[in-house]
Order: structure tokens, then sequence, then C-alpha cells
């Protein structure tokens, strides 16, 4: 699930959902990232199952990923 946080066009918002929906692991996440020439900013261990992912977009948005 995608939800945005600040004022995103819809048709930004709708593309970005389709590329995070196809992401079901942390490693399709790292590897969509790959794909398209990102590097993930941070990775932040919440606790011993729980990783945020942090990653930056070029056009100035980030997507935080909430992996378990």
């Amino acid at each position: 699930m995608l939800r945005a946080i600040g004022s995103i066009p819809d048709a930004r918002l709708a593309e970005l959902a389709s590329w995070v929906q196809r992401q079901r692991t942390t490693e399709h996440i790292v590897q969509a990232a790959i794909e398209q020439g990102l590097e993930l900013h941070d990775v932040v261990q919440m606790d011993e199952f729980t990783l945020d992912l942090v990653l930056p977009l070029p056009d100035g948005l980030w997507l935080v990923y909430d992996t378990t």
C-alpha cells in the first residue's frame, strides 16, 4: 500500500503505486531500485523483524518502505 504525505499529482501517485505494487519483498525493492539506477539512502533496523528502507527519487520525492 502506498500512502502519500503531502501534495503529489495524481498521475505521479498512480505511477508510483503501480511500481511499488510489484515489490513484494525487501529483495524486490532493492532490485527495483537498482533497475531504475536508484540507490537506497538508508536502511533503518526498527527491531529484529522490521526494517525501514529509505529511497530518494530523482524528482525530489522519497519512498519509505516499512518491511517485515
